[in-house]
């Protein structure tokens, strides 16, 4: 399976969101990964439905919505009107994961299950036939450029055994400390769609970025193979 970069559009300039965007556009990048965050569930406020709703108007790649917030039950809708293609929302701050599953996939978007690295893989396995999306925290929610956990590999690699196991559809996705030199690993354990912002945004052309990141993805995928 080809891998997936999706830049974080947190780590971008906001007094330049347009322009962003139609850079992502003509970049390798495949989706636009946005992260919403409350203050609540995480020590961090980010964006919300108006942002959302500004970068669909301008983006031609889906949008990877990352609800990092309690009671998510109460903004699936609105997110998915705002321009949300995937839905994803963390186990940690849902009381009925199953309910709240069924909801986002209801209104026709995908379904993903985040889950911080403290938390274990087997407090999915009664919800993982059900979901589109597995997000993994590398890092600690709630800011950028922090540092990759490696820990969070072994999890990668129990998610592919499950889903070979069930026959199931689900995909992979990891989100925090993805970068050139982190990549190689993170590919290799199973991780088919890869979430960056510093890495992407940090230093340098954000478009040539994307590219390099996805050719070493790329290529790490072809050497798991």
């Amino acid at each position: 399976m080809k891998p997936i970069v999706a830049p974080s559009i947190l780590a971008a300039d906001f007094a330049n969101l347009e322009k962003e965007v139609k850079m992502l556009n003509q970049s390798q990048a495949d989706w636009i990964h946005v992260d919403v965050m409350d203050g609540v569930f995480v020590p961090n406020i980010s964006l919300g439905i108006p942002v959302v709703e500004a970068i669909r108007r301008h983006a031609k790649k889906p949008l990877d919505v990352h609800l990092m917030i309690v009671h998510p039950e109460n903004y699936v809708e609105a997110f998915h009107k705002a321009g949300a293609s995937r839905i994803s929302v963390h186990i940690e701050a849902c009381h009925h994961l199953h309910r709240n599953i069924q909801q986002i996939q209801s209104i026709g978007c995908k379904a993903g299950v985040a889950v911080n690295p403290h938390t274990p893989i087997q407090d999915l396995e009664n919800i993982i036939a059900d979901i589109d999306l597995v997000c993994l925290m590398s890092v600690n929610p709630g800011f950028g450029a922090q540092k990759f956990i490696p820990s969070v590999l072994h999890k990668v690699r129990r998610l592919v055994d499950l889903r070979a196991l069930g026959r199931l559809k689900y995909r992979i996705e990891i989100d925090g400390g993805v970068a050139l030199d982190t990549i190689p690993e993170i590919v290799q354990a199973g991780v088919e769609i890869l979430v960056a912002g510093n890495a992407v945004f940090g230093k340098g052309d954000p478009k040539v970025n994307a590219g390099k990141l996805l050719k070493a993805a790329t290529e790490a995928s072809l050497l798991k193979a």
